[in-house]
C-alpha cells in the first residue's frame, strides 16, 4: 500500500478526492451493482477491492455522484476500473474532469502501463492516451463476466 497524500481537486462546487474516509461505499456498490461490468457484486467485494485501491470519489454537494479506482503496484503499473458519473449528472464534462484528476494524479507519473476493459465510452479514454490492444498474443486475460450473478458452490 502506498503512503502517498490525499490529494484533492475542486470545480464549480465539485470534489474529487483520494480520502477514502469521504467515500459512500454503499452508494458505490449501488452503482456497480447495476452496471454492466459488476452486476450483482456483493458489498463484501466491493469493501475489499476499494481497501486495496487507489480511489477517485466525485462529489457534489448532495453526496457522491462518482467514482473510478485503480489497481496499482505504485511503481510500475495500474488497472483503472469501475468509472462512472451517476446518470443525472452525465452531460456536464464531469467524466473527463474525473480522467483528468485520475491522470493529474503523482502515482500516474511513474506507471510504464495502465489498462482498462470497458465496453462504455472509448471516446473519453481515447483523449487520454489509452489504445485498443489489437496485438495478437499481446494481452491475455481470463474473463469471467457473470461472477457475481452466478457464484460457484465450494465442492
Amino acid at each position: 500500500m502506498s503512503t502517498s497524500a490525499i490529494q484533492e481537486w475542486r470545480k464549480n462546487n465539485r470534489l474529487i478526492s483520494t480520502d477514502n474516509h469521504k467515500l459512500d461505499i454503499p452508494s458505490v456498490h449501488h452503482y456497480l451493482t447495476r452496471s454492466t461490468w459488476a452486476k450483482g457484486i456483493d458489498l463484501e467485494t466491493v469493501v475489499t477491492s476499494i481497501a486495496n485501491s487507489l480511489n477517485f470519489g466525485l462529489y457534489s454537494q448532495e453526496g457522491q455522484i462518482g467514482f473510478a479506482r485503480l489497481i496499482t503496484d505504485y511503481a510500475t503499473f495500474a488497472y483503472l476500473c469501475d468509472v462512472y458519473v451517476l446518470e443525472e449528472h452525465q452531460g456536464e464534462g464531469l467524466g473527463r474532469w474525473l480522467m483528468e484528476c485520475v491522470h493529474r494524479h503523482p502515482v500516474i507519473e511513474k506507471l510504464r502501463r495502465v489498462m482498462l476493459f470497458t465496453t462504455t465510452a472509448p471516446w473519453l479514454y481515447e483523449k487520454f492516451g489509452y489504445q485498443p490492444v489489437n496485438q495478437q498474443n499481446y494481452a491475455w486475460t481470463i474473463t469471467r463476466p457473470d461472477i457475481y450473478t452466478h457464484q460457484q458452490k465450494p465442492t
